[in-house]
């Protein structure tokens, strides 16, 4: 699937994440924390947010699939969707799901909007 943000579509999700960041820090460092849990076990962000979000995750599953890890990986997911702030995320989540579960991560981790203008493969 390939999709296309716009410099405007990224910095206004860059700003939302911000917000978050500063009014619901608490959901904000266990988002951050699926993130990186989720590049360290070689997962898909489209994986993850579709785990997060309730949608078929289906062609986005990993290839190495070991079931411990996995049911690690669920709990983690689940313990971030149990936390009474998590609407927050999940509203900031569908709001700017059309630039991206991938790139709403990498903006949440840091990156500069600029770089993540343009069409985007995702897997």
């Amino acid at each position: 699937m390939l999709t296309t943000s716009s410099y405007n579509q990224l910095k206004s999700a860059q700003i939302a994440i911000g917000k978050l960041n500063s009014t619901k820090p608490s959901i904000y460092r266990k988002f951050i924390n699926i993130i990186k849990l989720t590049r360290q076990l070689q997962f898909g962000y489209q994986y993850m947010g579709s785990l997060i979000m309730d949608e078929d995750p289906g062609k986005f599953n990993p290839r190495s699939q070991d079931d411990y890890v996995l049911s690690v990986y669920y709990r983690e997911i689940e313990n971030l969707k149990t936390d009474i702030k998590f609407l927050e995320l999940k509203q900031l989540l569908k709001t700017y799901k059309q630039i991206s579960y991938a790139n709403i991560s990498k903006l949440a981790l840091g990156e500069n909007p600029e770089a993540l203008v343009g069409p985007t493969l995702v897997r």
